[in-house]
């Protein structure tokens, strides 16, 4: 799944699952732009969701249920910034042999 040849991975799937790409020459389409709101919402998402998680952990009164729906969304959220990694770091510009860097989008 990573983002080659200018193609940019958004942060959604197909309704089969499948990676979307953008192909885009920069970051300012409408469409680039909504995937950066996506992004951030969903890295906002998962820094919440931390929260909660270590304030559950630390409740000792926890069931098996509860524990098991945190780390079902815990999971979620992790894919979810693994994703915006990817796709962030395949628009980083990369570096050849000598040190000089190339736009990769």
């Amino acid at each position: 799944m990573t983002a080659t040849n200018g193609l940019r991975l958004l942060p959604w799937s197909s309704p089969e699952g499948k990676p979307c790409f953008l192909s885009t020459d920069g970051g300012s389409s409408r469409l680039s732009r909504r995937a950066d709101e996506i992004e951030d919402l969903q890295l906002s998402m998962g820094a919440d969701l931390l929260g909660h998680a270590r304030v559950l952990l630390n409740d000792r009164k926890a069931d098996v249920r509860e524990v098991r729906f945190l780390a079902e969304r815990l999971c979620e959220a992790l894919r979810d910034a693994l994703r915006v990694a990817e796709s962030r770091g395949g628009r980083l510009p990369s570096h050849d042999d000598d040190g000089d860097a190339d736009a990769r989008a």
